[in-house]
């Protein structure tokens, strides 16, 4: 089993001075993730969703992670895309440059982003995101598997070009693509890309999409694949807080969890801002206290994060989806034996929500290393 965190970059009172620190704490976080064992780091993109994710640009981030960075893996979780984000050519020589750079650590997970704010912003037909991403894997595919890339799709006719430069990685770096649903679990194993399941599904949930993801790569027929080099693997998100206070990491990730949710729901689902949104320096919460909160009644607004349905009101399910990697280092492990048994091949640690303090990102990240990765498997030795 492999563990990585991912990176949303998100920031409850988004200040031009709290955004350049919160960047520079993601760094920080993935640095100390490699000194912690953790195998990976993903970083998410998105365009114009403030206070939800600030990573609108993961190659410059991954890029600054690799370089001060010497064993962990770098990833795309994921690339928009959909032309207008990001021509496909253009994707592939610039991850190629990451890989290259990094020594071969890159690996590179496709996405639609479809929310009306930044479909709008790059002016991306919504109608033709899904198809737009599996001719762009096809494409980028083909420009680092030939000395040319010469394509000829339903969207898009490039004639022979080189594409420059290679990736470091023979064919090329691993393919994903974000999937949450039966649809995209279907779509991911006929392209044999691996699937990042995305949504905050917990362990029962993730070994029913496990389940069709294992169908659809049974079967499967060559012809549909995007790549000579298959890829099968499987992660899974895994909010996640760990204290030596169970009990203080509870409250800590909850509280992360929701405004998380309410800002899917505000950008995603057309609701209004997340209960701690700071706008012009005022936010409009009282201080009750979140336990309370969480057990406020209100109208269940569903979101959608990628393509999972999440509820994301307090009153949506018992205690507002909380079963997951809150409390301490043994509920941690207790958690991802369930993910384990579920069929995950990674656990995406997602630590940084948007009213998570830094101290208590590191602190999560650290009882991870110390305690919860070496429970699953031997602690990597440093490199000389």
């Amino acid at each position: 089993m492999q563990f990585s965190v991912i990176f949303e970059a998100q920031l409850a009172d988004p200040t031009v001075d709290r955004e350049h620190r919160l960047i520079h704490d993601c760094v920080e976080q993935a640095v100390l993730a490699e000194e912690m064992g953790f195998d990976r780091v993903w970083a998410v993109e998105h365009h114009s969703l403030k206070w939800y994710a600030h990573m609108s640009a993961p190659e410059v981030f991954l890029t600054w992670v690799a370089a001060r960075t010497r064993t962990i893996r770098v990833g795309h979780g994921v690339v928009c895309m959909p032309f207008n984000f990001n021509h496909p050519a253009r994707v592939a020589e610039r991850a190629a440059m990451l890989d290259l750079l990094s020594g071969g650590r890159l690996d590179l997970g496709a996405g639609r982003g479809g929310t009306a704010q930044e479909t709008s912003l790059c002016g991306v037909d919504p109608d033709r995101t899904a198809q737009e991403v599996e001719e762009a894997l096809r494409v980028v595919a083909r420009a680092w598997e030939h000395d040319e890339l010469e394509h000829h799709g339903p969207l898009l006719d490039i004639g022979p070009h080189p594409v420059l430069p290679r990736p470091a990685q023979t064919p090329h770096p691993p393919l994903f693509l974000a999937c949450s649903r039966a649809e995209t679990l279907q779509r991911a194993a006929g392209l044999g890309v691996g699937a990042l399941v995305m949504g905050f599904a917990g362990p029962e949930s993730i070994a029913g999409m496990r389940r069709v993801y294992d169908e659809a790569i049974a079967a499967r027929t060559p012809e549909g694949f995007v790549s000579s080099v298959v890829n099968d693997h499987f992660a899974v998100l895994c909010p996640t807080i760990v204290l030596d206070d169970g009990a203080a990491a509870r409250r800590v990730g909850l509280r992360g969890q929701r405004f998380f949710a309410q800002s899917i729901a505000h950008w995603y689902g057309g609701a209004g801002l997340p209960d701690e949104a700071v706008v012009d320096g005022t936010d409009g919460t009282d201080d009750a206290d979140e336990a309370v909160a969480l057990r406020t009644a209100g109208e269940q607004v569903v979101a959608r994060l990628n393509e999972q349905d999440i509820p994301v009101r307090p009153s949506a399910t018992a205690v507002f989806h909380a079963d997951h990697a809150y409390g301490t280092a043994a509920d941690a492990i207790a958690y991802v034996e369930r993910l384990r048994a579920a069929g995950a091949d990674e656990v995406m640690c997602l630590v940084q929500m948007g009213t998570v303090p830094q101290e208590a990102c590191l602190e999560t990240l650290r009882q991870w290393g110390e305690t919860v990765i070496p429970h699953f498997r031997p602690r990597r030795r440093e490199v000389a």
